[in-house]
């Protein structure tokens, strides 16, 4: 069941970023090509049929929200294809729904948004000040409850762990160990590792015990993971 949000008339949207346009991109989701897996977890569908991803890009792009492309967001960042943002969900809520999920990387808030419109208590990080107060304004424009804090994602959020699931929304060069211990017996963490031109999205999952188990599940494209914080 998705969570009620607060939609206005244009939020709902018209002409190329109305209805009609949303519902040729999920039916695309579902079906897959010889590049993308098919996306079959219908909450997922449903989230992202609903969160307006047009309001989570500059007005210049919002005809193009619904292609399957990343989009820029200022300050070198981009939002993911939606794809992308419905593979890591997917993967994510393959164990159950998690409860608590930590994000890291919170751009333009639209993932944020797709697990928060799930029912997810979201916690998510961001390290550039400006991107953060957008997503905070849309998030409260949305009427969607989400914890977020202005730090460095290489950190996480040790004071609100553990989580449930963790999802890093930006490549390391290697699993963040910082991050993979905030993780909960039996929680999840999703992220792309590797350097330009050769990053995997790895799934990770942490047992009753603590141990772990990983697997590769493909190809993707992000932009690094860096430390520190950006004020502007």
């Amino acid at each position: 069941m998705i969570a009620r949000m607060r939609l206005q008339p244009a939020d709902i949207g018209s002409g190329l970023t109305g209805q009609r346009v949303r519902d040729r991109l999920i039916d695309w989701l579902r079906a897959g090509s010889a590049d993308y897996e098919a996306i079959t977890d219908e909450r997922v569908l449903n989230a992202i049929r609903t969160v307006p991803r047009h309001q989570f890009v500059d007005e210049a792009l919002a005809m193009r929200a619904y292609e399957n492309n990343a989009l820029p967001i200022g300050h070198g960042q981009t939002i993911s294809q939606p794809w992308v943002v419905a593979r890591m969900t997917e993967v994510l809520l393959q164990q159950g729904m998690p409860k608590r999920v930590l994000e890291i990387g919170t751009g333009s808030g639209y993932q944020a948004a797709v697990l928060a419109a799930l029912g997810v208590e979201v916690f998510t990080v961001e390290r550039i000040g400006d991107l953060l107060r957008t997503a905070r304004k849309r998030f409260r424009t949305l009427g969607l409850h989400v914890r977020s804090k202005h730090d460095d994602g290489r950190i996480g959020w040790p004071e609100e762990a553990p989580f449930d699931g963790v999802i890093v929304t930006a490549a390391a060069a290697s699993l963040v160990d910082a991050l993979s211990t905030q993780l909960a017996p039996g929680g999840t963490l999703i992220a792309p590792v590797g350097p330009s031109g050769g990053q995997s999205l790895l799934w990770l999952r942490k047992d009753a015990e603590g141990a772990i188990v990983q697997r590769d599940l493909g190809p993707v494209v992000f932009v690094p993971l860096l430390s520190g914080m950006v004020d502007a």
